[in-house]
């Protein structure tokens, strides 16, 4: 459920409503009634093009295992918000069910362990690049190496078919 949109990993409206267990109506309502909690870097709204886009993506999902009525009769005309990590928090103080609570916890862990990975994967990409680099050459060698070793042998068995000379 966690998507990444303007270069910022983000949660839609109706899937933050779906696991707090509230109608997105409600949830975007407390929103409204408190939109000075939520800056340009915590919620935004889409695009046309960008809700084209996240329909697209869950249409590849597997729709057997995500309950879409919401997101498929939703009108093109009432496009969804998208918060962020900062907005998802933000949310446990607007909706301040019990459910709300112990969900944001949940979903703030997501968030961090999706970011966790992101610079994982960058330093395991940077470390992959800087060994390709620096021993390249040198896997380059050992490949001649090894070739020259089996060609020698097959002109070392040559070697051992001729009679010796001498002791």
């Amino acid at each position: 459920m966690i998507f990444e949109l303007r270069g910022q990993s983000i949660m839609l409206d109706f899937d933050i409503a779906q696991l707090y267990e509230v109608e997105t109506r409600s949830l975007n309502q407390a929103v409204k009634r408190n939109l000075q909690r939520f800056p340009n870097d915590f919620m935004f709204q889409l695009t046309k093009e960008e809700w084209i886009f996240v329909k697209s993506k869950y249409a590849l999902m597997n729709s057997s295992q995500i309950v879409m009525s919401s997101k498929k009769h939703r009108s093109d005309s009432y496009l969804p918000f998208a918060f962020t990590e900062h907005g998802v928090t933000m949310l446990a103080s607007v909706l301040r069910s019990q459910k709300a609570i112990e969900m944001n916890i949940v979903i703030v862990r997501a968030f961090i362990a999706l970011k966790h990975f992101v610079i994982d994967y960058k330093e395991l990409a940077e470390q992959i690049a800087l060994i390709e680099h620096k021993f390249d050459g040198k896997f380059e060698e050992v490949y001649e190496a090894l070739n020259l070793l089996i060609g020698e042998r097959s002109v070392r068995k040559n070697w051992e078919d001729r009679n010796p000379i001498g002791f």
